[in-house]
């Protein structure tokens, strides 16, 4: 039967196949190309690049504007934004030429003074692009991923900023739109406050030293619709809670301070933020460096910093101080009791390791469970450095990336030597009677337990360093999620492994329902082979759930739950570590007298000879020959 062919048929695109692409010319009045795609038999718009003819002639000549001819284009560029404001905010191409000819206007105007008709018109102009009807278009804007579309935000901002400081200083006056106002104002030392809308600007009465300093306060009133919340303090869950304020001044302030409304009140955690047209490769981001909350109420957050430029707040979802708290409580003790018990654990290998390491799986066993040990004693030591020296405010690259270099680092070789354990239990399952010296198999098991999480870390640095994408980019001290994806070189390599013991204790165990253990091995070696089996059947799942709800923290950051059970799981890996690999170890205990009886069986000419020592103290010798 021949498979049916999705195709499209349209008047204007034509006949196509499933994924065919189509450019056509823009409407009439527009400039420009549209791409439609041949999607389950329609065709359905790709890209849009179609540009009001109009305003893409004012961007043409904005190209070479100089300041003599700002008054003048201004005002052309305002009469043609509202004249089509409704066609201006549907089209992403359309805002963005805006966009390029705001910026245009605006660097040519560094050279002249801007007066209060030039600034209405430019102010005009941004009314329409910031209004809600253009949400839709932002949204799209702000994921795009041409460079110029995602800047287009960022850009209209800093245009805005240009403006208000190429206004004339002696003026004083006010400009108002639905979406912003503008006041410029005086101020002095008896007269340091501005109450603009629900907004407080104060400027410390020791910064104006006797000086009038002319401040112009722009008040954006749906920017939070425009301008995404892209941060170092990055979280899904955090929301621009408050206008966004553009401030500057005449003369340079050291010290500044700004009171916000809150749009939600059911927020809480405010960070003092402004925006900082250098973040993530020029596109700018909101950046909490010199600005400090200094009074959180029901509603309103007062932030203090010391320069001047676009500020906001962002908040999150509320979590209860006390709930932080003992979060921290948790997180602090839990670690420590797992610290506690891996060091209990290595303090009882030590004293029993002659005793139970007599045969080649033993002594094996022991040293994967001493090096799993001693690998998540060490990611807890640099676990709890990392939390050290990070703050909600973040922390230094520095400490933070070698913090997380070698928690990376030992937490992986935990794993990998969980992995050694679960591969040799299947060698000696599956391959009984095979013979690997203790040198070749220490080798080996060094290389992967220690070589391999070594490599994976290091070109995890390697390739993500450069990019400033190793850790988080809130500077918390573990591998980077939202840039650059490092965190799958931890994630990747633990579900692996995860699945290679899973699938080894399938295969054991299907082995030994099949001819039990007892038939082939001796009796030290069928318990060592039973407790290897114990750990790995406990302690893999463990783990790989622990550090599921780990993964689940960095999707859902603000949960409290999740960092509840995670400390609560983390703190008992050491424990198990302890009850499952060493306490549980029956040889531990009774090791030499395990030894101490040794059943050899050995084939000559006449058949098998069964020797028994009792005792090496007891010279007697009894042997059965078959």
């Amino acid at each position: 039967m021949t498979p049916t062919i999705t195709t499209c048929e349209d008047d204007v695109f034509g006949v196509g196949k499933e994924e065919d692409i189509v450019t056509v010319s823009c409407a009439e009045g527009k400039v420009g190309q549209q791409q439609y795609k041949c999607t389950k038999g329609e065709w359905v718009p790709l890209q849009d690049d179609c540009v009001l003819e109009v305003i893409k002639n004012l961007e043409d000549q904005s190209q070479g504007i100089t300041g003599g001819d700002v008054p003048k284009f201004v005002e052309q560029l305002n009469n043609a934004t509202l004249q089509n404001d409704d066609l201006v905010v549907s089209s992403q191409a359309t805002v963005t030429s805006i966009v390029t000819i705001l910026d245009n206007i605006a660097t040519a105007s560094v050279t002249i003074e801007v007066d209060q008709e030039v600034m209405e018109n430019f102010l005009q102009t941004v009314n329409v692009l910031v209004s809600p009807s253009a949400n839709a278009v932002w949204n799209s804007l702000n994921g795009d991923t041409n460079e110029t579309r995602k800047n287009a935000s960022s850009n209209l901002l800093r245009a805005v900023e240009k403006m208000a400081g190429a206004l004339a200083n002696e003026d004083t006056y006010q400009i108002v739109t639905e979406t912003l106002s503008l006041n410029k104002a005086v101020v002095t030392e008896a007269n340091n406050l501005l109450m603009i809308n629900s907004s407080e600007i104060e400027i410390p009465a020791t910064e104006l030293s006797g000086r009038n300093t002319s401040v112009t306060v722009v008040v954006f009133f749906s920017l939070n619709n425009v301008i995404p919340v892209r941060t170092l303090h990055n979280s899904k869950d955090n929301t621009l809670n408050g206008n966004v304020i553009l401030v500057n001044t005449s003369q340079p302030l050291d010290n500044i301070s700004l009171t916000f409304e809150k749009n939600n009140t059911e927020l809480a955690n405010p960070l003092c933020v402004f925006w900082n047209f250098d973040l993530f490769n020029k596109t700018g981001g909101w950046d909490s460096f010199g600005c400090e909350p200094m009074f959180d109420g029901n509603i309103t957050v007062t932030c203090e910093c010391n320069h001047t430029t676009s500020f906001s707040i962002l908040m999150s979802p509320y979590i209860p101080p006390v709930a932080k708290i003992a979060l921290e409580v948790i997180t602090y003790v839990g670690v420590g009791i797992s610290m506690g018990s891996l060091v209990i654990c290595l303090i009882i290998e030590i004293i029993v390791w002659r005793a139970i390491t007599k045969n080649d799986t033993a002594y094996l066993r022991h040293v994967c469970i001493v090096n799993i040990a001693v690998s998540l004693l060490m990611a807890d030591i640099w676990f709890i450095v990392g939390a050290a020296v990070s703050d909600e405010n973040g922390a230094d690259a520095g400490p933070c990336t070698a913090a997380t270099f070698f928690a990376h680092l030992f937490y992986l070789a935990m794993f990998f030597w969980m992995l050694l354990s679960a591969l040799l239990l299947f060698y000696r399952i599956v391959w009984p009677f095979g013979n690997i010296s203790r040198l070749a198999m220490m080798l080996i098991g060094f290389f992967i337990g220690y070589g391999c999480p070594l490599i994976i870390t290091v070109v995890t640095v390697a390739s993500t360093a450069g990019h400033d994408g190793y850790i988080n980019s809130n500077n918390t001290c573990w591998l980077n999620w939202t840039e650059t994806k490092a965190l799958l070189a931890f994630v990747i390599p633990v579900l692996v492994i995860v699945v290679i013991n899973l699938c080894v204790m399938i295969v054991v165990l299907s082995k030994m329902l099949k001819r039990g253990v007892g038939d082939t091995e001796e009796n030290s070696e069928k318990q060592n082979l039973k407790v290897i089996a114990k750990c790995v059947a406990v302690l893999t799942p463990l783990f790989g759930l622990t550090w599921g709800f780990g993964i689940g923290i960095l999707i859902e950051p603000d949960s409290f739950g999740l960092h509840v059970v995670f400390a609560f799981l983390n703190s008992f890996q050491g424990f198990f570590i302890l009850v499952f690999g060493t306490l549980l170890d029956n040889s531990n205990c009774s090791g030499r007298k395990t030894t101490d009886l040794n059943l050899r069986i050995r084939t000559n000419k006449r058949g098998y000879h069964i020797s028994k020592t009792s005792n090496p103290s007891t010279s007697s010798d009894s042997s059965v020959n078959i």
